[in-house]
């Protein structure tokens, strides 16, 4: 960051003609040409503040808020809701198909929480994504650097797996290589390991959860309801309603930032909170003392 300070301007000795106003007007031309004040070009580029600087977006839970998910033996416990009556609800989004500029620009801008489940076929374009989406303008647009992008806006990757398989129909060593292959590529191409690991179309059996286990992944996440087109909220409840604590699942489809705007929206004007996943994850899956 640059910055300017004042001090030691340096003016010629005045002599006698010289007017108070010459004075004035060479003290002027001389704040305007310090790198650090506000005409300067150097105050209009600096730089903004990163989301690690600004801390971790969206609502965290308050002290005794949140409830206690027991530990399931050995292996990773299978959420699909956040223990709490707190009208909050939480955002997560799959796959990395289309790779919209103006959905990392609104959560950057607005600090709005949510967890990025990716899946290297998806993230590298390596097919083509379910039609009945829609057309795409942005499929395989960034690759990895769009994934980057969505990490510097706080926003954690996770783990989708490589090839998005139905997981029941493989064995152990077939599932832990796409469960320990999408984790180390993660790792090389943002830099950060994934600790959740999201199966696809919701299917797993025990040999997943011990795949999850020995790919350092610290549960599986699944949702309550899901996000459709146009914003609208696909509801798995009888009662069609957001609930405390509801994990809501996104995909990267077409007109993501418009639908996403569309989603954040509704759910404001219900009354409900956008919620840290990782510091809800945190004190639901604390040790019992």
């Amino acid at each position: 960051m640059v910055t300017g300070r004042f001090g030691g301007t340096r003016l010629a000795r005045a002599g006698a003609g010289v007017t108070a106003a010459a004075l004035l007007a060479a003290c002027a031309t001389e704040q305007a040409k310090e790198p650090g004040s506000a005409s300067s070009p150097a105050a209009s580029q600096r730089p903004q503040p990163s989301a690690q600087e600004l801390g971790p977006p969206g609502a965290t839970p308050r002290a005794g808020e949140v409830g206690r998910i027991p530990p399931s033996g050995s292996l990773p416990p299978v959420i699909s809701s956040i223990p709490t009556q707190r009208k909050v609800v939480f955002l997560t989004i799959d796959d990395g198909w289309e790779q919209d500029p103006g959905f990392v620009r609104q959560v950057r801008e607005q600090r709005i929480p949510i967890t990025a489940f990716v899946m290297r076929d998806a993230v590298e374009a390596l097919g083509a994504p379910d039609p009945a989406g829609g057309q795409g303008r942005f499929v395989g647009r960034g690759k990895w650097g769009y994934v980057r992008r969505l990490r510097d806006a706080g926003v954690p990757i996770e783990n989708h797996t490589l090839t998005h398989p139905n997981l029941r129909t493989l064995g152990y060593q077939a599932q832990k290589a796409e469960l320990c292959g999408t984790s180390r590529l993660i790792a090389k191409q943002v830099g950060v390991r994934p600790t959740l690991f999201r199966p696809p179309f919701g299917n797993y059996n025990a040999d997943t959860r011990r795949a999850a286990k020995a790919c350092g992944l610290d549960a599986l996440l699944l949702w309550t309801a899901t996000v459709q087109p146009g914003g609208k909220i696909a509801y798995q409840v009888p009662d069609k309603r957001l609930r405390p604590g509801d994990i809501l699942l996104l995909h990267f489809r077409p007109n993501l930032a418009r639908d996403f705007r569309i989603l954040v929206d509704k759910i404001k004007r219900r009354g409900y909170e956008l919620g840290n996943l990782d510091a809800y994850l945190k004190a639901a899956l604390r040790r019992a003392k």
